[in-house]
């Protein structure tokens, strides 16, 4: 069985939101920042302002407010977390238009959105989709690295959105426990596939199948899908798409672009499964079925 966790978080998360909030050069970057374009000469100087910043701001956190939602970000030793503390105009563009659209066809009839976000990390994609899709909405956020959890849990509290669940596991083929393994230079990178970082760690969790977790939180159907778990989305899908029913499959998948890594043809077999590719981005595929 998964476990849903309501502990306290550690006591770098626990401060109420705006503790943290940025000031001086700092609170200044991140405005510049957010305020640049996609052209190159845009992304450079991003990248310039960002440094600097970072150097200045060294391991605090930083509380902002991002995708739609109040964040207590890190981004000393995440990458994600740097991404949309100073460019989240820039993030996953593509794939947030596709969820955005997702949502606006289910406001459309009536009916809550619901999303699964496997890989959570601190929220991002959850907390934008909650954001868009109100208190109707049916969001799973699903991270089993325990202080990335703890992050997620934070970030859920700090809004009244009402419709997030976060679940402290990994998923995977089959249930039971399992290595995860760890980059501390980029705490939001974890996989169950041992990762190419020369200081990769290794804790164990509990893992259980899509399929088990879905029934366990009495999901009838799933709207979209996030898929970020750094190189094992196969062993998750080709299971799960060989024995759940269809009623659980998800209209709109969007799954991190690790065919290098995959031992399956995830892509044939998402094809195979009535699935037809909406976009391909630098990091992700998105996919539609029907």
């Amino acid at each position: 069985m998964t476990q849903d966790i309501h502990a306290v978080p550690p006591s770098d998360t626990a401060a109420p939101f705006g503790a943290h909030e940025p000031m001086g050069f700092i609170a200044r970057s991140i405005g510049w920042t957010r305020g640049l374009t996609s052209r190159w000469a845009h992304v450079r100087l991003a990248s310039a302002l960002r440094k600097v910043a970072m150097r200045q701001l060294g391991p605090a956190p930083v509380d902002t407010v991002t995708l739609g939602a109040k964040m207590r970000l890190f981004p000393h030793n995440n990458l994600c977390d740097k991404r949309i503390l100073f460019t989240p105009q820039l993030f996953d563009v593509v794939e947030r238009q596709w969820l955005g659209k997702a949502v606006e066809a289910a406001n459309a009839a009536g009916k809550g959105f619901a999303f699964v976000d496997i890989g959570a990390n601190v929220g991002a994609y959850s907390l934008f989709v909650a954001a868009l899709a109100g208190p109707g909405a049916h969001i799973l956020a699903v991270e089993p690295q325990p202080d990335i959890f703890a992050r997620l849990i934070a970030n859920i509290g700090f809004n009244s959105f009402g419709s997030i669940m976060a679940v402290d596991c990994a998923v995977a083929d089959k249930p039971g426990e399992l290595t995860l393994f760890l980059d501390p230079r980029n705490k939001g990178e974890s996989s169950v596939r041992l990762l190419r970082s020369s200081a990769t760690m290794a804790v164990k969790v509990p893992a259980v199948t899509l399929l088990q977790l879905l029934t366990d939180k009495g999901y009838t159907h799933v709207d979209a899908m996030k898929l970020d778990v750094e190189g094992a989305e196969d062993l998750i899908l080709e299971p799960f798409l060989h024995t759940a029913p269809e009623s659980l499959w998800p209209k709109l998948i969007v799954i991190e672009d690790s065919a290098n890594r995959w031992q399956v043809d995830l892509c044939k077999l998402l094809a195979e499964s009535g699935y037809r590719e909406l976009a391909h981005t630098r990091l992700n595929l998105v996919y539609v079925r029907g």
